[in-house]
């Protein structure tokens, strides 16, 4: 039994948001002292076979932290210490946003998941660009970038951009958020047309590394769609995927009802479905996101095509020794199967 195994019950006697908030303010605590080095020595797995390179990054090892959990990079090198791969923050907006109103984080512990309608709750760009610059971050950091809500979508082209130009300094790469069921309208923006718009307005601004975030709600042609643009402009990568606004049967929570996009366990088969889809269309880099809890999970998205994965609310229910125990679990399935390494593993099942 580790400090998370007790602390839990207690954390989980607070409200989701509060309980995050509460988890946010220890790393952030702990980080820039001589604490942080203590828990990278605990947490991080150095084994060459774990290595990997994507959209012109190196990976010390596949498993990251998803957009959402640091939202404002306020603990980019506290999470780095857990022994996470790499770390992607944000969604930020060029406005500063409060969010939706309060209650808008559920967990739902019988299924593994939560629901969020967290609306892009952030310090807006220039506060998130300026805290970019002088973070020291020890594995590749990526900024997840969002439209502010009040910005229409026919001007969603210049909203991007003013984001991107105030985090640029600070990121290791970009990813085009146009994804989230939290923002009115802004998967709309997924459509070709929009979508090649906002993507060759940040091309042109120099914007590289760039990814776009998809929804796994997409049809089997909107997705082709969103592959062929990312294509046709020789973007870098593309993450699959985003929280869900479907419900399946089998939820048990509560709070299963609420508005808000679905994460966790009852999305990863549907988001592990999409990475293979994707990758069988691209020779893209995709990052698989989408239920990723233990090392098993983890293995099925690379093997389908993802040369990195992400997880948020697995960190939720697993605590703070996930990304670690992802990677001792990686190695000895490679073993088992006789890869050499991840990247020989990625898109095995293809």
């Amino acid at each position: 039994m580790d400090f998370y195994d007790l602390a839990k019950p207690l954390l989980f006697r607070l409200d989701a948001e509060t309980a995050h908030r509460t988890v946010h303010g220890l790393l952030a605590t702990l980080q820039d002292t001589p604490a942080e080095q203590l828990l990278a020595d605990h947490y991080t797995v150095v084994d060459a076979r774990l290595r990997v390179e994507a959209f012109d990054q190196t990976f010390q090892n596949p498993v990251g932290v998803a957009a959402g959990f640091d939202k404002n990079a306020e603990i980019p090198p506290a999470l780095a210490a857990l022994g996470f791969g790499h770390v992607e923050v944000g969604g930020v907006t060029a406005d500063p946003q409060a969010g939706n109103p309060r209650p808008r984080m559920f967990r739902l512990p019988e299924d593994r998941a939560i629901v969020n309608r967290m609306g892009f709750n952030n310090d807006g760009a220039d506060v998130v660009g300026h805290r970019l610059e002088t973070t020291d971050c020890r594995v590749p950091l990526g900024v997840n970038v969002g439209k502010s809500k009040a910005t229409p979508n026919d001007e969603a082209e210049d909203d991007y951009l003013y984001t991107f130009e105030r985090v640029r300094e600070g990121g290791d790469y970009f990813v085009v958020n146009v994804s989230s069921p939290n923002t009115p309208g802004l998967r709309e923006l997924q459509q070709r047309d929009r979508l090649e718009s906002i993507l060759e307005t940040l091309q042109d601004a120099g914007a590289a590394p760039l990814l776009v975030k998809l929804s796994p709600d997409l049809t089997d042609a909107a997705i082709e769609e969103a592959v062929e643009v990312v294509d046709d402009l020789d973007l870098d990568g593309i993450i699959a995927t985003n929280t869900s606004t479907e419900r399946p049967p089998s939820l048990r929570g509560g709070h299963a009802d609420e508005e808000g996009g679905l994460s966790g366990d009852p999305i990863e088969g549907t988001a592990t479905s999409t990475v293979r889809f994707v990758a069988e269309r691209t020779d893209k880099p995709v990052v698989g996101v989408g239920g990723v809890s233990d090392a098993q999970g983890a293995y099925e998205k690379i093997r389908n095509g993802a040369s990195v994965v992400q997880l948020y609310t697995g960190l939720v229910y697993e605590g703070p020794g996930i990304a670690r125990d992802i990677n001792r679990g990686l190695l000895e399935l490679l073993e088992r199967d006789g890869f050499d390494s991840v990247e020989d593993a990625v898109g095995a099942d293809l």
